[in-house]
């Protein structure tokens, strides 16, 4: 069988099983249930005008920032971001997606072991694959379940992985417990804030700051490119992680550095979530709004955040809930097995500040009616 004829097979396959992709509809009439811009920066005038305030001077950054992307202003953006996540260093990096493969496929050796909740994002369990170390996953969620297979480790090196807001069902870790079984074992806490950064918190910085834990944390990751509506991410850290990513860390020493666009845009955004702190309430006021009128049949994640899941067994099935909402006027996606275990198929919903009260309601009861 040619390799043509290989690449068509798993093509038809995907189809059969309802689950095979396409880059959607760019230009859509319907309400914005789907993104995750939830504070509604990506589509804010007054931020991309002070972005363009800025005389950029150039289009590219010309090279890695080992050789020569490090400019001055992601030097000093990156001082400004260790100040503002209350950290000791920051290194920032190309994406979400590029922070967690930077920082997870380059810690530990091959006689530590690195714990992650099951439901981690995919970056965060590629990077874990790229690395020696040993990796174990636990029951999402389940600190019982984290402290029995810690129990049973003789790592010299232990990491934990989780997220603060779950990408797929939007609940949070319990941080407090998982922070109290890492002392127990001596482990290290690595944790991803990137939907939670805008979202959680009187000044939307996250989970690790709102209960002032982060001084407990070994390595936090914030993306830009989600509720602060820019694109980039960055980790935090002490100054020793920060000196060994940049000398071990093989997704950042050969990656073309950020554009100086890039770097302004994430400094602009922290300036406007900074300035504009009403835009933290306001998103938590839709989202309790949005949970007070929804009674659906199906099975619903526990969320305080802007992303709600409800489970819709079965990539056909899910796929033709999304359709009902869709003909009614709201951009609602599904999301499919793979990306998900199977028989947990789900429609993502994602709540923003421009979303009207009225639209929020209407989007409710529209599911209350599947």
């Amino acid at each position: 069988m040619s390799i043509e004829e290989r690449i068509n097979q798993k093509l038809q396959k995907r189809k059969l099983e309802g689950n095979k992709r396409s880059l959607p509809n760019p230009v859509s009439s319907l309400i914005d249930f789907y993104s995750n811009d939830y504070l509604g920066f990506a589509n804010s005038e007054e931020l991309a005008e002070k972005i363009n305030n800025h005389k950029i001077k150039k289009s590219g950054s010309t090279g890695s920032r080992l050789l020569s992307g490090n400019s001055p202003e992601v030097v000093k953006l990156e001082n400004k971001l260790a100040d503002f996540f209350i950290s000791e260093s920051c290194l920032v990096v190309n994406s979400g997606y590029m922070a967690n493969l930077a920082l997870l496929s380059s810690i530990g050796g091959k006689n530590d072991t690195i714990f992650y909740d099951v439901a981690s994002h995919a970056s965060i369990k590629d990077g874990i694959r790229l690395n020696i170390s040993k990796k174990v996953s636990f029951k999402h969620n389940d600190f019982k379940d984290l402290e029995g297979k810690l129990n049973r480790t003789k790592s010299l090196s232990k990491f934990i992985v989780v997220e603060s807001v779950y990408s797929m069902d939007g609940d949070q870790v319990p941080l407090e417990n998982i922070i109290k079984v890492a002392e127990n074992f001596s482990a290290s806490i690595i944790i991803d804030e990137a939907h939670a950064l805008g979202v959680i918190g009187n000044e939307g910085k996250g989970l690790s700051i709102n209960y002032d834990l982060q001084a407990k944390i070994f390595a936090r990751i914030y993306t830009f490119g989600k509720g602060l509506g820019v694109h980039g991410a960055c980790i935090c850290g002490s100054h020793n992680l920060i000196d060994y990513l940049i000398n071990f860390s093989r997704p950042f020493i050969y990656t073309t550095a950020l554009s100086e666009h890039s770097i302004v845009s994430i400094e602009m955004a922290i300036d406007y979530l900074e300035d504009n702190p009403n835009k933290c309430s306001q998103i938590r006021k839709k989202i309790a709004l949005f949970k007070s009128f929804l009674h659906s049949k199906f099975q619903t994640t526990e969320s305080g955040s802007a992303i709600h899941a409800l489970i819709i067994p079965g990539n056909h099935e899910v796929k033709n809930a999304a359709e009902f909402l869709q003909e009614k006027g709201f951009d609602v996606r599904p999301i499919l097995s793979p990306s998900v275990p199977d028989n947990s198929e789900r429609l993502r919903v994602c709540i923003h500040n421009y979303n009207t009260d009225n639209q929020i309601k209407d989007l409710a009861m529209a599911i209350n009616q599947l």
